[in-house]
Protein backbone atom coordinates (compact mmCIF):
# COMPACT_ATOMS: atom_id res chain seq x y z
CA UNK A 1 0.00 0.00 0.00
CA UNK A 2 0.61 3.69 -0.21
CA UNK A 3 3.54 4.78 1.79
CA UNK A 4 2.91 7.25 5.36
CA UNK A 5 5.24 9.68 6.66
CA UNK A 6 5.61 11.60 9.99
CA UNK A 7 6.38 14.82 11.02
CA UNK A 8 6.78 16.35 13.87
CA UNK A 9 7.16 20.02 14.84
CA UNK A 10 8.05 21.10 18.28
CA UNK A 11 7.49 25.19 18.48
CA UNK A 12 7.74 27.35 21.09
CA UNK A 13 4.29 26.63 22.42
CA UNK A 14 3.30 23.01 22.06
CA UNK A 15 4.18 20.27 19.95
CA UNK A 16 2.33 18.71 16.28
CA UNK A 17 2.55 15.38 14.81
CA UNK A 18 0.97 14.57 11.82
CA UNK A 19 0.72 11.39 9.39
CA UNK A 20 0.81 12.45 5.82
CA UNK A 21 0.21 9.96 3.30
CA UNK A 22 1.19 9.79 -0.26
CA UNK A 23 -1.23 11.64 -1.63
CA UNK A 24 -1.11 14.36 0.30
CA UNK A 25 -3.36 14.19 2.90
CA UNK A 26 -3.50 13.97 6.81
CA UNK A 27 -4.40 10.42 7.56
CA UNK A 28 -3.66 11.10 12.01
CA UNK A 29 -2.75 14.30 13.84
CA UNK A 30 -1.98 15.38 17.50
CA UNK A 31 -0.92 18.24 19.49
CA UNK A 32 0.12 19.20 22.88
CA UNK A 33 0.44 22.65 24.22
CA UNK A 34 3.57 23.36 26.68
CA UNK A 35 2.93 25.32 30.00
CA UNK A 36 4.16 28.79 29.01
CA UNK A 37 6.59 29.96 32.26
CA UNK A 38 8.04 33.45 33.02
CA UNK A 39 11.14 32.10 31.36
CA UNK A 40 10.14 29.77 28.78
CA UNK A 41 10.97 32.20 26.42
CA UNK A 42 14.72 32.21 27.58
CA UNK A 43 14.52 28.15 28.47
CA UNK A 44 12.81 25.17 28.13
CA UNK A 45 13.37 21.75 29.22
CA UNK A 46 14.01 19.30 26.35
CA UNK A 47 12.73 16.51 28.26
CA UNK A 48 9.14 18.26 27.63
CA UNK A 49 9.45 18.00 24.73
CA UNK A 50 10.11 14.50 24.26
CA UNK A 51 7.17 13.40 26.74
CA UNK A 52 4.75 15.89 24.79
CA UNK A 53 6.32 14.15 21.27
CA UNK A 54 5.78 10.79 22.97
CA UNK A 55 1.94 11.71 23.97
CA UNK A 56 1.08 13.11 20.74
CA UNK A 57 2.62 9.58 19.12
CA UNK A 58 1.01 7.36 21.55
CA UNK A 59 -2.17 9.25 20.62
CA UNK A 60 -1.52 8.84 16.67
CA UNK A 61 -1.00 4.82 17.07
CA UNK A 62 -4.44 5.04 19.40
CA UNK A 63 -5.86 6.30 16.47
CA UNK A 64 -4.22 4.14 14.42
CA UNK A 65 -5.39 0.77 15.81
CA UNK A 66 -7.48 -1.20 13.06
CA UNK A 67 -6.27 1.43 10.32
CA UNK A 68 -3.72 0.62 7.60
CA UNK A 69 -1.79 3.52 7.87
CA UNK A 70 0.01 2.37 11.09
CA UNK A 71 1.87 -0.52 9.30
CA UNK A 72 2.71 1.66 6.09
CA UNK A 73 4.79 4.57 7.35
CA UNK A 74 8.00 4.68 5.95
CA UNK A 75 10.16 7.82 7.47
CA UNK A 76 9.67 10.23 10.42
CA UNK A 77 10.93 14.04 10.05
CA UNK A 78 11.64 16.57 12.59
CA UNK A 79 11.66 20.20 12.57
CA UNK A 80 12.12 22.70 15.42
CA UNK A 81 13.31 26.47 16.31
CA UNK A 82 16.05 27.64 14.35
CA UNK A 83 19.29 28.61 16.72
CA UNK A 84 17.94 27.23 20.03
CA UNK A 85 20.83 25.11 21.24
CA UNK A 86 21.65 22.31 24.30
CA UNK A 87 25.20 21.15 25.45
CA UNK A 88 24.61 17.26 26.09
CA UNK A 89 27.45 15.57 28.36
CA UNK A 90 28.82 11.81 27.25
CA UNK A 91 25.41 9.68 28.17
CA UNK A 92 23.46 12.59 25.94
CA UNK A 93 21.59 14.13 28.88
CA UNK A 94 21.26 17.60 28.84
CA UNK A 95 24.13 19.85 31.26
CA UNK A 96 21.55 22.49 31.04
CA UNK A 97 17.68 23.14 29.98
CA UNK A 98 17.37 24.35 25.85
CA UNK A 99 18.63 28.26 25.43
CA UNK A 100 15.83 29.17 22.92
CA UNK A 101 15.84 31.34 19.73
CA UNK A 102 14.20 33.73 21.45
CA UNK A 103 16.48 34.40 24.58
CA UNK A 104 18.10 37.76 24.59
CA UNK A 105 21.11 37.26 27.46
CA UNK A 106 23.45 36.71 24.42
CA UNK A 107 23.47 39.58 22.14
CA UNK A 108 27.13 40.58 23.61
CA UNK A 109 28.22 36.85 22.44
CA UNK A 110 26.61 37.61 19.24
CA UNK A 111 28.53 40.65 18.72
CA UNK A 112 32.17 39.28 19.23
CA UNK A 113 31.16 36.22 17.23
CA UNK A 114 30.55 38.36 14.67
CA UNK A 115 33.77 40.32 14.77
CA UNK A 116 35.70 36.77 15.06
CA UNK A 117 34.13 35.99 11.46
CA UNK A 118 35.17 38.82 10.10
CA UNK A 119 38.34 39.74 10.92
CA UNK A 120 39.07 35.63 10.07
CA UNK A 121 37.13 36.84 6.50
CA UNK A 122 34.75 34.31 6.43
CA UNK A 123 32.62 34.83 3.80
CA UNK A 124 28.78 34.65 3.45
CA UNK A 125 26.95 34.67 7.03
CA UNK A 126 28.71 36.47 9.71
CA UNK A 127 26.36 38.22 11.24
CA UNK A 128 25.60 36.85 14.42
CA UNK A 129 22.93 38.22 16.88
CA UNK A 130 21.20 36.61 20.29
CA UNK A 131 18.67 34.71 18.24
CA UNK A 132 21.60 32.18 16.91
CA UNK A 133 23.34 29.40 18.41
CA UNK A 134 27.00 30.46 18.29
CA UNK A 135 25.89 33.28 20.42
CA UNK A 136 24.15 31.10 22.87
CA UNK A 137 27.20 28.51 23.11
CA UNK A 138 29.67 31.46 23.74
CA UNK A 139 27.23 32.80 26.50
CA UNK A 140 26.89 29.61 28.14
CA UNK A 141 30.96 28.87 28.31
CA UNK A 142 31.43 31.97 29.59
CA UNK A 143 28.21 31.96 32.18
CA UNK A 144 29.01 28.42 33.03
CA UNK A 145 33.10 27.11 32.92
CA UNK A 146 32.48 24.63 35.60
CA UNK A 147 30.56 22.63 33.25
CA UNK A 148 32.81 23.22 30.16
CA UNK A 149 34.83 19.74 31.07
CA UNK A 150 31.21 17.87 31.17
CA UNK A 151 30.61 19.20 27.67
CA UNK A 152 30.25 16.07 25.36
CA UNK A 153 28.41 17.68 22.28
CA UNK A 154 26.19 20.87 21.35
CA UNK A 155 23.01 20.09 19.81
CA UNK A 156 19.72 21.72 18.47
CA UNK A 157 16.07 21.31 19.07
CA UNK A 158 15.25 19.29 16.08
CA UNK A 159 18.36 16.76 16.97
CA UNK A 160 17.56 16.02 19.96
CA UNK A 161 14.48 14.62 19.08
CA UNK A 162 15.93 13.30 16.50
CA UNK A 163 18.68 11.37 18.95
CA UNK A 164 15.85 10.48 21.12
CA UNK A 165 13.50 8.44 18.21
CA UNK A 166 16.78 6.91 16.83
CA UNK A 167 19.60 6.55 18.97
CA UNK A 168 21.56 8.70 16.53
CA UNK A 169 23.48 11.27 18.28
CA UNK A 170 26.06 13.98 16.74
CA UNK A 171 24.35 14.85 13.87
CA UNK A 172 22.50 17.61 12.15
CA UNK A 173 21.56 19.40 9.30
CA UNK A 174 22.72 22.45 6.94
CA UNK A 175 19.70 24.78 8.60
CA UNK A 176 20.18 24.10 12.20
CA UNK A 177 23.79 24.11 11.68
CA UNK A 178 23.69 27.60 9.40
CA UNK A 179 23.33 29.91 12.99
CA UNK A 180 26.06 27.64 14.91
CA UNK A 181 28.28 29.07 12.32
CA UNK A 182 28.84 26.45 9.81
CA UNK A 183 29.84 27.22 6.48
CA UNK A 184 27.28 26.28 3.85
CA UNK A 185 29.16 26.92 1.14
CA UNK A 186 32.60 25.43 1.91
CA UNK A 187 30.65 22.53 3.78
CA UNK A 188 32.34 22.74 6.86
CA UNK A 189 33.05 24.00 10.65
CA UNK A 190 35.21 26.83 9.55
CA UNK A 191 38.38 27.06 11.86
CA UNK A 192 37.70 30.85 13.46
CA UNK A 193 34.77 28.87 15.48
CA UNK A 194 38.10 27.06 17.64
CA UNK A 195 40.87 29.66 16.98
CA UNK A 196 39.04 33.16 18.16
CA UNK A 197 36.00 31.25 19.99
CA UNK A 198 36.46 29.02 22.82
CA UNK A 199 34.65 26.18 21.33
CA UNK A 200 36.08 22.61 20.59
CA UNK A 201 36.09 20.99 17.28
CA UNK A 202 34.58 17.73 18.45
CA UNK A 203 32.12 19.40 19.93
CA UNK A 204 30.62 20.10 16.57
CA UNK A 205 28.07 17.93 14.85
CA UNK A 206 28.75 16.13 11.52
CA UNK A 207 26.33 18.22 8.80
CA UNK A 208 24.12 16.58 6.37
CA UNK A 209 21.58 18.01 3.68
CA UNK A 210 18.15 18.45 5.70
CA UNK A 211 15.97 14.87 5.21
CA UNK A 212 19.05 12.90 4.76
CA UNK A 213 18.48 9.40 6.52
CA UNK A 214 20.54 8.71 9.35
CA UNK A 215 19.47 5.53 10.98
CA UNK A 216 15.56 3.73 11.79
CA UNK A 217 13.56 3.96 14.87
CA UNK A 218 14.90 2.92 18.35
CA UNK A 219 13.85 -1.19 18.59
CA UNK A 220 12.86 -0.08 22.50
CA UNK A 221 10.98 3.57 21.18
CA UNK A 222 9.38 1.96 18.74
CA UNK A 223 7.60 -1.12 20.86
CA UNK A 224 6.74 1.82 23.84
CA UNK A 225 5.00 3.98 20.91
CA UNK A 226 2.90 0.77 19.14
CA UNK A 227 5.40 2.11 15.86
CA UNK A 228 6.62 -0.66 13.76
CA UNK A 229 10.33 -1.21 13.44
CA UNK A 230 12.35 -0.50 10.83
CA UNK A 231 10.47 3.35 10.30
CA UNK A 232 13.55 5.37 8.98
CA UNK A 233 14.74 8.61 10.67
CA UNK A 234 16.01 11.73 8.82
CA UNK A 235 18.00 14.57 10.24
CA UNK A 236 16.16 18.03 11.42
CA UNK A 237 15.26 20.88 9.49
CA UNK A 238 14.44 24.66 11.06
CA UNK A 239 10.98 25.37 11.17
CA UNK A 240 11.23 28.68 8.78
CA UNK A 241 12.54 25.93 6.50
CA UNK A 242 10.27 23.80 6.93
CA UNK A 243 7.50 25.97 6.64
CA UNK A 244 8.63 27.03 3.41
CA UNK A 245 8.64 23.00 1.70
CA UNK A 246 5.28 22.68 2.94
CA UNK A 247 4.35 25.81 1.57
CA UNK A 248 5.64 24.27 -2.03
CA UNK A 249 8.37 26.58 -2.69
CA UNK A 250 11.01 24.83 -3.09
CA UNK A 251 12.64 24.66 -6.48
CA UNK A 252 14.85 27.53 -7.96
CA UNK A 253 12.54 30.75 -8.98
CA UNK A 254 9.76 29.74 -6.47
CA UNK A 255 9.44 31.95 -3.51
CA UNK A 256 7.50 31.57 -0.42
CA UNK A 257 6.14 35.13 1.66
CA UNK A 258 4.83 33.78 5.33
CA UNK A 259 2.64 36.89 6.44
CA UNK A 260 2.03 36.07 10.22
CA UNK A 261 2.78 39.00 13.09
CA UNK A 262 6.02 39.74 10.89
CA UNK A 263 6.66 39.27 7.16
CA UNK A 264 9.56 36.54 6.06
CA UNK A 265 9.75 35.72 2.48
CA UNK A 266 12.00 32.63 1.72
CA UNK A 267 13.02 30.94 -1.67
CA UNK A 268 15.16 28.73 -3.75
CA UNK A 269 18.18 29.95 -6.21
CA UNK A 270 21.08 28.74 -7.89
CA UNK A 271 23.16 30.77 -6.54
CA UNK A 272 24.26 32.26 -3.00
CA UNK A 273 22.97 35.35 -2.40
CA UNK A 274 25.20 37.61 -0.82
CA UNK A 275 23.50 40.86 0.59
CA UNK A 276 26.18 43.23 1.71
CA UNK A 277 23.90 44.78 4.30
CA UNK A 278 23.10 41.52 6.02
CA UNK A 279 19.17 41.83 5.38
CA UNK A 280 19.19 38.49 3.46
CA UNK A 281 21.03 34.99 4.58
CA UNK A 282 21.01 32.08 2.74
CA UNK A 283 20.56 28.40 3.88
CA UNK A 284 21.69 25.39 1.72
CA UNK A 285 19.18 23.71 -0.27
CA UNK A 286 19.31 20.07 -0.12
CA UNK A 287 19.48 19.57 -3.75
CA UNK A 288 22.70 21.88 -3.10
CA UNK A 289 20.78 24.99 -4.24
CA UNK A 290 20.44 28.01 -1.96
CA UNK A 291 17.41 29.04 0.24
CA UNK A 292 17.91 32.60 0.78
CA UNK A 293 15.70 35.10 2.85
CA UNK A 294 14.74 37.70 5.30
CA UNK A 295 12.01 38.30 8.16
CA UNK A 296 10.56 41.72 8.63
CA UNK A 297 9.21 43.95 10.86
CA UNK A 298 6.14 44.83 8.93
CA UNK A 299 3.42 41.79 8.95
CA UNK A 300 -0.48 41.46 9.56
CA UNK A 301 0.06 42.38 13.80
CA UNK A 302 -2.04 45.62 13.12
CA UNK A 303 -4.61 43.35 11.64
CA UNK A 304 -5.68 41.56 15.06
CA UNK A 305 -5.39 44.47 16.96
CA UNK A 306 -7.53 47.06 15.32
CA UNK A 307 -9.73 44.81 13.24
CA UNK A 308 -9.71 41.60 14.46
CA UNK A 309 -13.59 41.64 15.48
CA UNK A 310 -14.53 42.52 11.92
CA UNK A 311 -12.71 40.50 9.82
CA UNK A 312 -15.41 39.38 6.99
CA UNK A 313 -16.94 43.50 7.14
CA UNK A 314 -13.41 44.71 6.31
CA UNK A 315 -12.72 42.16 3.92
CA UNK A 316 -16.05 42.57 1.66
CA UNK A 317 -15.61 46.44 1.79
CA UNK A 318 -12.07 46.11 0.66
CA UNK A 319 -13.43 44.31 -2.42
CA UNK A 320 -14.53 47.01 -3.99
CA UNK A 321 -11.90 49.73 -2.73
CA UNK A 322 -8.98 48.17 -4.58
CA UNK A 323 -6.98 49.94 -5.63
CA UNK A 324 -7.11 52.81 -3.21
CA UNK A 325 -5.01 55.08 -3.95
CA UNK A 326 -3.95 55.93 -0.59
CA UNK A 327 0.04 55.18 0.34
CA UNK A 328 0.37 53.83 3.65
CA UNK A 329 2.76 51.21 5.75
CA UNK A 330 1.55 49.45 8.80
CA UNK A 331 4.52 48.94 10.52
CA UNK A 332 4.13 48.99 14.24
CA UNK A 333 7.25 48.39 15.87
CA UNK A 334 9.51 50.94 15.44
CA UNK A 335 12.52 50.33 12.91
CA UNK A 336 12.70 47.72 10.43
CA UNK A 337 15.47 44.80 9.00
CA UNK A 338 14.28 43.47 5.75
CA UNK A 339 13.88 44.46 3.13
CA UNK A 340 14.85 47.91 4.07
CA UNK A 341 17.69 48.27 6.95
CA UNK A 342 16.34 51.80 8.75
CA UNK A 343 16.53 51.43 12.21
CA UNK A 344 14.59 54.07 13.21
CA UNK A 345 11.88 53.80 10.01
CA UNK A 346 8.15 54.11 11.60
CA UNK A 347 5.20 53.67 9.68
CA UNK A 348 2.64 56.09 8.18
CA UNK A 349 -0.79 56.81 6.77
CA UNK A 350 -2.58 59.77 6.01
CA UNK A 351 -4.70 60.86 8.89
CA UNK A 352 -9.01 61.32 8.90
CA UNK A 353 -9.01 57.68 6.93
CA UNK A 354 -12.32 55.64 7.88
CA UNK A 355 -11.63 52.35 9.46
CA UNK A 356 -12.24 50.23 6.21
CA UNK A 357 -9.84 52.80 4.02
CA UNK A 358 -7.18 52.67 6.68
CA UNK A 359 -7.66 48.34 6.60
CA UNK A 360 -7.57 48.33 2.53
CA UNK A 361 -4.83 50.63 2.46
CA UNK A 362 -2.76 49.08 4.96
CA UNK A 363 -2.63 45.48 3.21
CA UNK A 364 -1.61 48.01 -0.02
CA UNK A 365 1.11 49.11 2.16
CA UNK A 366 2.24 45.69 3.07
CA UNK A 367 2.10 44.10 -0.81
CA UNK A 368 4.26 47.38 -1.54
CA UNK A 369 7.03 46.09 1.05
CA UNK A 370 6.60 42.43 -0.34
CA UNK A 371 6.94 43.63 -3.87
CA UNK A 372 10.33 45.52 -2.76
CA UNK A 373 12.21 42.43 -1.13
CA UNK A 374 11.11 40.37 -4.45
CA UNK A 375 13.19 43.55 -6.43
CA UNK A 376 15.94 43.50 -4.36
CA UNK A 377 16.18 39.90 -4.34
CA UNK A 378 16.23 39.60 -8.20
CA UNK A 379 18.69 42.65 -7.98
CA UNK A 380 21.05 41.18 -5.86
CA UNK A 381 20.94 36.92 -6.87
CA UNK A 382 20.35 37.80 -10.83
CA UNK A 383 17.47 36.04 -10.72
CA UNK A 384 13.84 35.82 -11.58
CA UNK A 385 10.99 35.23 -9.39
CA UNK A 386 8.84 32.90 -10.94
CA UNK A 387 5.71 32.45 -8.11
CA UNK A 388 4.78 33.48 -4.60
CA UNK A 389 3.51 30.51 -2.73
CA UNK A 390 1.57 32.00 0.53
CA UNK A 391 0.98 30.67 4.38
CA UNK A 392 0.16 32.70 7.50
CA UNK A 393 -2.75 33.88 8.51
CA UNK A 394 -2.78 36.76 5.85
CA UNK A 395 -3.10 34.18 3.22
CA UNK A 396 -6.77 33.34 4.51
CA UNK A 397 -7.69 37.07 3.09
CA UNK A 398 -9.06 36.49 -0.62
CA UNK A 399 -8.90 40.32 -1.51
CA UNK A 400 -5.40 40.75 0.37
CA UNK A 401 -3.78 37.64 -2.42
CA UNK A 402 -5.92 39.47 -4.75
CA UNK A 403 -3.87 42.66 -4.39
CA UNK A 404 -0.69 40.97 -3.37
CA UNK A 405 -0.58 39.09 -7.11
CA UNK A 406 -1.51 42.61 -8.64
CA UNK A 407 0.92 44.49 -6.86
CA UNK A 408 3.91 41.65 -7.17
CA UNK A 409 2.41 40.70 -10.89
CA UNK A 410 2.80 37.39 -9.98
CA UNK A 411 0.68 34.37 -9.43
CA UNK A 412 -0.01 33.56 -5.44
CA UNK A 413 -0.29 30.16 -4.40
CA UNK A 414 -1.77 28.68 -1.07
CA UNK A 415 -1.24 24.88 0.08
CA UNK A 416 -4.00 23.30 1.33
CA UNK A 417 -1.66 22.25 4.14
CA UNK A 418 1.71 25.01 5.27
CA UNK A 419 2.45 23.78 8.50
CA UNK A 420 6.09 22.67 10.13
CA UNK A 421 4.63 19.65 10.25
CA UNK A 422 3.77 18.68 7.59
CA UNK A 423 6.99 20.12 5.93
CA UNK A 424 9.29 17.60 8.13
CA UNK A 425 6.76 15.13 6.81
CA UNK A 426 7.51 15.83 3.19
CA UNK A 427 11.43 16.40 3.63
CA UNK A 428 11.58 12.80 5.50
CA UNK A 429 9.97 11.39 2.24
CA UNK A 430 12.29 13.18 0.25
CA UNK A 431 14.93 10.93 0.54
CA UNK A 432 12.74 7.91 1.20
CA UNK A 433 9.75 7.43 -1.20
CA UNK A 434 11.06 9.98 -3.39
CA UNK A 435 14.39 10.74 -5.28
CA UNK A 436 14.32 14.22 -4.42
CA UNK A 437 12.76 17.22 -2.28
CA UNK A 438 11.87 19.10 -5.63
CA UNK A 439 9.63 15.57 -6.59
CA UNK A 440 8.31 14.92 -3.10
CA UNK A 441 7.06 18.48 -2.66
CA UNK A 442 5.37 18.15 -6.11
CA UNK A 443 3.64 15.15 -4.97
CA UNK A 444 2.90 15.65 -1.50
CA UNK A 445 1.48 19.44 -1.52
CA UNK A 446 -1.95 19.94 -2.73
CA UNK A 447 -3.13 23.20 -4.13
CA UNK A 448 -6.15 25.16 -2.48
CA UNK A 449 -5.90 28.31 -4.45
CA UNK A 450 -4.37 30.38 -7.25
CA UNK A 451 -4.82 33.80 -7.64
CA UNK A 452 -3.29 35.13 -10.81
CA UNK A 453 -2.91 39.02 -11.69
CA UNK A 454 -5.20 41.13 -13.69
CA UNK A 455 -3.62 43.79 -16.38
CA UNK A 456 -5.57 46.55 -15.66
CA UNK A 457 -4.69 46.23 -11.68
CA UNK A 458 -1.58 45.51 -12.25
CA UNK A 459 -1.32 48.88 -14.16
CA UNK A 460 -3.06 50.78 -11.17
CA UNK A 461 -0.38 49.49 -8.55
CA UNK A 462 2.70 50.12 -10.57
CA UNK A 463 2.03 53.69 -10.08
CA UNK A 464 0.60 53.66 -6.60
CA UNK A 465 4.16 51.62 -5.63
CA UNK A 466 6.46 54.14 -7.45
CA UNK A 467 4.73 56.74 -4.99
CA UNK A 468 5.01 54.52 -2.34
CA UNK A 469 8.67 54.04 -3.00
CA UNK A 470 8.74 58.00 -3.54
CA UNK A 471 7.46 58.27 0.59
CA UNK A 472 10.31 55.88 1.47
CA UNK A 473 12.79 58.25 0.06
CA UNK A 474 11.41 61.00 1.27
CA UNK A 475 11.85 59.67 4.87
CA UNK A 476 15.30 58.75 4.04
CA UNK A 477 14.81 54.92 4.81
CA UNK A 478 15.99 54.54 1.24
CA UNK A 479 18.67 55.93 -1.30
CA UNK A 480 17.79 58.14 -4.09
CA UNK A 481 20.86 56.82 -5.40
CA UNK A 482 20.16 53.59 -5.40
CA UNK A 483 16.87 51.99 -3.51
CA UNK A 484 18.13 48.87 -3.43
CA UNK A 485 22.09 49.11 -1.99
Amino acid sequence: MAPYFIGIDIGTQGARVVVLGADGQIAAQAERVFELTADSREEQDPQLWWQSCQDCLLEITSQGRGQLFLNAIEAIGVTSTSGTVIPLDENHQPLHRAIMYSDKRSADQGAFCSQAAQHAGQAGFTTFNASCGLSKMLWFLECYPEKIKQIHSWIHAADYIVGKLSGCWGITDYTNAFKSGYDVSKLEWPDYLFASIPLKRGWMPQVLPSGSVLGSIDPMVAAALGLPEGIKVAVGITDGCASQIASGAVAPGNWNTTIGTTMVIKGVTENEVLDPQGRIYSHRHPAGYWMPGGASNTGADWVTKAFGDKLPHYNKVAEGMIPSGVIAWPLRQYGERFPILAPKAQGFEPEGLSPEAQFTANMEGVAYLERYAYELISQLSGEKVHAVYTAGGASNSKVWLKIRSNVLNLPIIKMKEASGAVGAAISAASKTHFNSLIEAAATLNIKELEVFPEPELVAQYDKAYQKFLAALVNKRYISTTNIYA
